[in-house]
């Protein structure tokens, strides 16, 4: 047993894990949120959860237990039943003295200790390591869960015959209802969607063809595919996950939307279901809508420090507007959260319109658009400004009424947070004046607008410096002088990355500020280019140079910076 060091927090601050700011920080979240603060560290990545778990190990005088390297004979994993393991997240690791030392994550959970010790009918021992290390080999050593998993259960449904007899002979026949979804369905679509969940799907595909139904994961931005189950089983899935969502089953000919809540571990989820009729019966969307990705701080959104500095002085501002741009899934919603989360104080107040509200967030007035009432963006913030707000966020502008109305409350003393689809910061300038709102107006009331799109990150686990040869730095415009002082890394992929390299998503920005040289130029309605022109040579950093950075610093790889980028002339990397 290792010897006493003091407060795992003191070990992290000593070792320059996390700094005092981090660590003030996550206690004021954690006591918000009534979690543990070690929980918070990992969650806002100020610390991984082997630097904390053996930090709490030396503070209580425990064993660390690496999991990737220990063997567990199966004469001691007999000892605790799976379902016992599974419940309290708990792995036998060995007998010494007549004791069972078993493996938890929280030094602190007497309560555990001690029901163990009362079904076991022994003295238990602990030592620690990440709950999710120990979940992982639970599966390992117990099997996958509830003893099979998504694919082991399709490939039983391909071995056998059951039979979901179809109600009709025409083209549409998979997708009529059955008449009551039966268990074995019941039981795939369950073990679906927590595999998915389990494996960080940020949504989950359902998609009807020919002779197949095509089962894919999105996990950091690429869809995964799946084991297809049998064409025959299309009309008992799509019923199961129309009654968990509550739609009508009966419907087949129009799109519908709905949701499901789910328990996944000690995870409360939401999933928002889409379905929409192909000619191949009906295709499933459901997106994992995890309260966790939204408590983010703008610090760990991925800016550069002096994006991050500008932006935490920009949301500050009295009045004016605030443009985040990217494509879908680009993580705009959760950039403005970031935002929101920082200003949401008790002398604040905070209204929203969505579409639709995906996330609730305590403290905020959130109202969600109806198009069916004629309940628009425009008219919520026609009627939000009588609630007299300090700050307005409109999901989208997508029109040039919902872009006025934004234009008139900026100007009239509120900060507006909004989103547009462009490709880049300068773009989202003229996209409105192409809306036809004046472009004096445009100069006028934004303040700034950021670019974003999301890269995957290298594998903390696997990764491993790289060198990139001449040519390929000569394409990327990176000077070789350059060259020499950045470290290229790449995930070489593993068990915790799924063999892909990489694990986690962070944020590529391009932050330009509406200065007065720029807003002669709107006055003027010069093209995007030229506004792009000046903006870089007034310190402005592209997506392509941002990403760039990101890579010299081993956070992602060449790849995906090409993949979310576009080099230019403009680009100059220093």
């Amino acid at each position: 047993m290792a010897e006493k060091k003091g407060d795992f927090t003191e070990i992290l601050l000593r070792q320059r894990v996390i700094s005092p700011e981090q660590l003030t920080e996550a206690r004021r979240i954690a006591r918000d949120t009534g979690k543990r603060v070690g929980d918070e560290l990992i969650r806002l990545g100020y610390a991984t959860g082997d630097e904390v778990i053996r930090a709490m190990a030396r503070e209580h005088g425990l064993d660390y237990v690496n999991l990737t390297e220990v063997v567990i004979p199966p004469s001691i994993v007999e000892l605790v039943p799976e379902s016992v393991a599974r419940e309290n997240a708990v792995l036998p690791l060995a007998e010494e003295d007549g004791a069972l030392k078993v493996i938890v994550s929280d030094p602190l959970d007497y309560d555990t200790r001690e029901k163990l010790r009362f079904i076991l009918n022994r003295n238990i021992e602990i030592a620690l390591s990440p709950r999710e290390n120990i979940l992982e080999a639970i599966n390992r050593h117990y099997g996958q869960v509830e003893g099979e998993s998504a694919d082991s259960m399709l490939q039983e449904f391909t071995d056998t015959a059951i039979d979901f007899t179809e109600t009709t002979e025409d083209a549409s026949s998979d997708d009529d209802v059955v008449d009551e979804t039966s268990a074995p369905v019941v039981r795939l679509v369950h073990l679906i969607i927590t595999e998915a969940i389990q494996l960080r799907a940020s949504d989950i595909h359902v998609e009807p063809f020919e002779e197949r139904i095509r089962i894919r994961y999105r996990i950091d931005g690429v869809l995964i595919e799946r084991d297809s189950p049998p064409r025959r089983l299309l009309g008992a899935i799509l019923s199961r996950i129309k009654i968990l969502a509550k739609m009508d089953i009966a419907e087949r000919r129009r799109p519908q939307d709905g949701r499901i809540k789910i328990t996944v571990g000690d995870k409360e989820l939401d999933l928002r279901v889409s379905v929409l009729p192909t000619n191949h019966g009906q295709s499933v969307v459901m997106r994992v809508l995890d309260k966790d990705n939204i408590r983010v701080g703008i610090r760990q959104l991925g800016l550069s420090e002096g994006d991050f500095k500008t932006f935490k002085n920009l949301i500050r501002r009295p009045n004016g507007i605030i443009l985040v741009t990217g494509p879908t899934g680009s993580g705009k919603t959760t950039t403005l959260y970031a935002g929101l989360n920082e200003l949401n104080r008790p002398d604040m107040k905070i209204i929203t319109a969505e579409d639709p509200v995906e996330y609730y967030l305590p403290g905020i007035n959130q109202v969600e658009v109806r198009h069916n009432i004629g309940l628009d963006f425009a008219r919520i913030i026609r009627s939000m400004l009588r609630q007299a707000p300090n700050i307005i966020l409109v999901g989208e502008m997508r029109d040039s009424e919902t872009a006025q109305m934004g234009i008139q409350a900026s100007l009239t003393g509120h900060l507006v947070f909004s989103t547009l689809h462009t490709n880049d910061a300068p773009s989202a300038v003229t996209r409105m004046v192409d809306m036809h709102v004046p472009s004096y107006l445009v100069a006028s009331s934004v303040v700034a607008v950021l670019a974003q799109r999301l890269v995957r990150l290298n594998c903390q686990k696997c990764k491993h410096a790289i060198q990139l040869p001449e040519s390929v730095l000569n394409d990327a415009g990176i000077p070789l002088e350059l060259a020499k002082t950045a470290t290229f890394m790449k995930g070489k992929g593993c068990g915790n990355c799924n063999k892909s390299g990489y694990r986690g998503r962070q944020g590529i920005f391009e932050l330009m500020m509406i200065t007065s040289k720029i807003r002669e130029l709107i006055f003027k309605n010069v093209s995007s280019t030229e506004i792009r022109k000046v903006a870089i040579s007034q310190g402005m950093s592209t997506l392509y140079v941002d990403g760039i950075r990101k890579v010299m610093a081993g956070i992602t790889t060449m790849d995906e910076v090409y993949r979310n980028a576009k080099r230019t002339e403009q680009d100059i990397i220093s």
